[in-house]
């Protein structure tokens, strides 16, 4: 059961993570197209299973794990849509952690078909408790986000 789960989130990359998904009807718009708003879940998809192979398990945080309730917000997002995905396509969603802060993550994201890009993607995202209030990582995270680079969120501008 736990090979088949770790199938469904994709695979760690030493970039970062992708996962692989299947345009349906129901993603498409009147013209077999991809409706844009689709494409915010497929990123999401992608950012959520990215985090789950690191360990990092949205129920769990809405838990408590690390002492109160956390959820994960996004507070920007600049997409640039390049190319149309269309039913049956098999998409790959890539996703690396561009910069790290203290209290928020910049993440790259694409979608791919078969090597081509049809959607590039930076997304900031941070941490609030259930009152709303900003939080910082969690301190161990730090070495999940940048393997390469323990130091990133104390060297960063971003907070």
């Amino acid at each position: 059961m736990k090979d088949e789960m770790t199938a469904l989130s994709g695979r760690l990359t030493e970039a970062g993570h992708e996962l692989q998904a299947r345009v349906y009807y129901a993603d498409t718009d009147f013209s077999g197209a991809v409706y844009h708003a689709r494409y915010l879940e497929f990123l999401e998809r992608g950012r959520s299973d990215f985090l789950r192979l690191l360990g990092v398990h949205h129920t769990e945080l809405q838990a408590g794990q690390t002492g109160e309730t956390i959820f994960w917000v996004v507070r920007r997002m600049e997409i640039d849509f390049r190319a149309a995905a269309r039913i049956d396509d098999i998409l790959t969603v890539s996703t690396t952690v561009a910069e790290l802060g203290k209290a928020r993550i910049r993440m790259a994201q694409e979608i791919r078909r078969d090597g081509a890009l049809l959607i590039a993607a930076k997304v900031e995202a941070a941490l609030i408790n259930a009152e709303g209030k900003p939080r910082r990582f969690p301190r161990e995270w730090v070495a999940l986000f940048s393997p390469g680079d323990a130091n990133a969120a104390d060297s960063g501008e971003m907070s």
